[in-house]
C-alpha cells in the first residue's frame, strides 16, 4: 500500500492532506471495533474539494487513516492542546470520546513505533522533500494544510464551530501578510463565519514546518464539515451544491496566498 501521494507543481504553494486517507491495513482493521470501522473522523472529501483550485500547487496526501497513526501529531506524542480533550498519535477514542478498538486490541508501544516508521515518517519525508524542492525554486514556500471536522463535537469544543478556522499558532508559523490574506477573504465570504487562531491554532504539521524567518510559511485551514457535506453522519456524502459554493472563497484564498508568496520573494520579506 502506497502510504502517500504526491502531485508536483510549480507554484510556491503546497497543499497538505494528512487526514483524507481511508486506507487501513487488514491487520489493523480487524482490531477496530464497530465504531472504529466507521472511520468517522476522516476529513471527508477534502482533497476532492480543493482539486483544481490552484492548478499549479503541489499536493502531498496521506492515504492511510488517522486511526492507523495521525500524520498531524507530534511523533513524540506531545499533546497539541495541553489540558483540552484531543486525540493522540494513535487515537484510542474517536472525537466523541468513544472507544474505537476492540477490548484488549488497542495500540501498543510496539505498534506505535512500527507505524511511525511505516506511515508517519514516509509521509513527512515526502512533505519535507517537496518543501525543499519548492523553496529551491522560489526562495519561499507556503504550506497550506487542509482539514475538516464536524461542526458540533461537545467532547472537543462547546457550541458550533465557525465555518473557516484558520490556524497559525498565534501568528508564529507564517508571515502576517499570509495570515491576513486568508482571514480577510474568509471574513468577506458571504454566509460563512470564520475565526483566526480559535479552538484550532494549527496542528503539529503547521507548527513543525512553519519557519517564516527561513522563508517557509505554514497555515492550517480547518473547515466545518457542515459547509460541504450533506450530513455530518454516515455516509458523510458530499453535497455538490454546498461544495461548489465553498470552492469560490477557497480558490480566492489560495490565489491570494500565492500572490503574497510571490511578493514576499520579490521584496525579500520573510516575516
Amino acid at each position: 500500500m502506497a502510504v502517500f501521494e504526491v502531485r508536483q507543481g510549480s507554484s510556491p504553494v503546497i497543499l497538505g492532506f494528512p487526514h483524507t486517507g481511508t486506507d487501513v491495513p487488514a491487520s489493523i482493521r480487524e482490531r477496530l471495533n464497530d465504531n472504529g470501522r466507521i472511520l468517522a473522523d476522516t476529513d471527508w472529501h477534502i482533497h476532492d474539494l480543493y482539486q483544481g483550485l490552484l492548478p499549479d500547487a503541489t499536493a502531498v496526501r496521506a492515504t492511510f487513516h488517522r486511526y492507523v497513526i495521525d500524520a498531524n501529531r507530534d511523533p513524540a506524542g506531545v499533546s497539541l492542546y495541553p489540558g483540552q480533550n484531543t486525540t493522540g498519535l494513535v487515537p484510542e477514542t474517536d472525537f466523541d470520546g468513544l472507544p474505537i478498538w476492540k477490548e484488549g486490541e488497542g495500540p501498543t508501544e510496539v505498534d506505535i513505533t512500527e507505524r511511525l516508521r511505516d506511515f508517519h515518517a514516509p509521509y513527512h519525508a515526502a512533505l519535507s522533500a517537496e518543501i525543499a524542492r519548492v523553496k529551491a525554486i522560489h526562495g519561499v514556500v507556503v504550506l497550506y494544510d487542509c482539514h475538516s471536522i464536524r461542526s458540533h463535537i461537545p467532547f472537543l469544543f462547546e457550541g458550533r464551530l465557525p465555518d473557516f478556522n484558520i490556524g497559525t499558532d498565534m501568528g508564529k508559523t507564517c508571515a502576517t501578510e499570509i495570515e491576513r490574506a486568508a482571514a480577510e477573504i474568509a471574513a468577506g465570504a458571504e454566509c460563512y463565519s470564520h475565526i483566526l487562531n480559535g479552538r484550532f491554532k494549527g496542528g503539529w504539521t503547521t507548527r513543525h514546518y512553519g519557519r517564516p524567518e527561513q522563508g517557509v510559511h505554514a497555515i492550517q485551514m480547518e473547515l466545518a464539515q457542515s459547509t460541504h457535506l450533506a450530513t455530518e453522519a454516515p455516509p458523510f456524502a458530499l453535497d455538490r451544491a454546498k461544495a461548489d459554493r465553498l470552492r469560490r472563497p477557497l480558490k480566492a484564498i489560495l490565489e491570494r496566498i500565492e500572490t503574497v508568496a510571490k511578493e514576499l520573494k520579490r521584496t525579500g520579506s520573510e516575516a
